[in-house]
């Protein structure tokens, strides 16, 4: 089974909530050393593994059992912990009362030194699907343990028809699939379909609009894991005010944000990754716009802010700032960009992923197209080593 996370049997899963849906959701995670995704009798429950609906996160007992509500979205998922990797999906959709859902791991230790690939922007389509080939042939150089893109995964959902945003997500799943490495992923802006109904025509009734359709075919927007003794967490950073994106972290997920983290050990390094950065430098370089398709200014709730970077950062990182958060990184701008900030004796670096979709033009400057390869060694992660996926040479 590929190590992504999207299988037949999360398909499978997926769908709208059935009639006699659960009330509650009951599982267990285990142990499952031959890796076939079937618990045999020798297989136990592992204890202490945190389990989340994006609301409440829980964590397995004696016998790796877990209760839960199905939450907002009803998906419910695993936190990976430290030495184990899922077999199939992470996650789950809730549909059915009678069913018990069962998570199973596999023992994986990380490599020493543990690597891993950052990067986003695919803006998958047809046209633009060997740019993420060659960044797939990266990724099998490099051999990492994990990968995570970071958003902005398809060419475009917000603008188009149903039948056009399935051909992308599909691509994109089919894209990640074929990768040899597990393969994170977080949303962007262009995942939210059909939002700009303007354009794109779409009812606001289709049960897939907005963030419903990453949510059908990728699963939770947000989530954590733990490898290489630092704790991931993927964060949504676009939400939506009527027909427009913007960044912003919303309430529920900060709930979430503050659950996850209280099942971490402070001294435990954090690295969050999501699409609009948190902090950038490059809307200064970028200058102000007022013109669509996407201005720098929105207006919501009465109040004005800054489109392109988490309108509400300052409350995030104050969750954040109660442990030991590293990194933060981002996307969005197509530029790579690093920015950091000392406070209380605690650096927490702010980088920006290239887009794997093209170079960027911003006279006087050219960003290339490229990955990050990050090392994790004794718990500290790299400055990080930029991969061009074309070099000039070969331009």
């Amino acid at each position: 089974m590929r190590p992504y996370h999207l299988s037949i049997l999360g398909l499978l899963l997926l769908g709208a909530a059935s009639p006699h849906a659960a009330e509650r959701v009951h599982g267990v995670v285990f142990v499952d050393r031959n890796g076939d995704g079937i618990r045999q009798r020798d297989e136990a429950g592992l204890r202490g593994v945190a389990v989340s609906n994006q609301d409440a996160v829980v964590v397995t007992d004696s016998a790796g059992r877990f209760d839960l509500s199905p939450g907002p979205n009803r998906l419910v998922f695993v936190s990976e912990p430290d030495g184990f990797r899922s077999v199939g999906p992470f996650w789950r959709a809730v549909t059915d009362s009678l069913a018990e859902i069962a998570f199973p791991i596999r023992p994986a230790p990380a490599a020493v030194p543990l690597t891993f690939v950052d990067a986003s922007d695919t803006h998958l389509a047809p046209a633009s699907v060997q740019q993420t080939r060659r960044f797939r042939a990266i990724v099998d150089s490099v051999q990492p343990d994990f990968v995570l893109i970071a958003g902005d995964l398809v060419r475009d959902a917000l603008r188009v028809s149903e039948a056009e945003a399935r051909g992308y997500y599909e691509l994109a799943a089919r894209e990640f699939g074929a990768f040899p490495a597990p393969v994170r992923l977080v949303p962007g802006n262009h995942e939210n379909f059909g939002i700009e109904t303007q354009l794109s025509h779409v009812d606001p009734a289709n049960p897939l609009f907005g963030r419903a359709m990453y949510h059908h075919y990728f699963g939770p927007d947000y989530y954590s894991f733990d490898r290489g003794g630092v704790h991931f967490i993927g964060l949504n950073s676009v939400d939506i005010s009527g027909p427009w994106y913007y960044g912003h972290v919303d309430s529920l997920q900060l709930a979430w944000l503050r659950n996850d983290l209280s099942h971490v050990p402070l001294e435990t390094p954090v690295v969050t990754f999501n699409h609009i950065p948190l902090v950038s430098a490059f809307p200064d370089l970028a200058g102000y716009t007022d013109s669509p398709p996407a201005p720098t200014l929105i207006t919501v709730n009465g109040r004005t802010v800054f489109r392109h970077v988490v309108s509400n950062a300052p409350e995030v990182l104050a969750v954040l700032r109660t442990h030991r958060h590293v990194l933060a990184i981002g996307a969005h701008t197509h530029v790579g960009e690093r920015v950091s900030f000392i406070t209380g004796g605690v650096e927490t670096r702010f980088e920006q992923s290239p887009a794997i979709v093209a170079p960027t033009q911003f006279p006087p400057f050219e960003f290339p197209s490229g990955v990050v390869v990050y090392s994790i060694r004794e718990r500290v992660i790299s400055a990080g080593r930029f991969v061009p996926l074309i070099r000039e040479s070969q331009r």
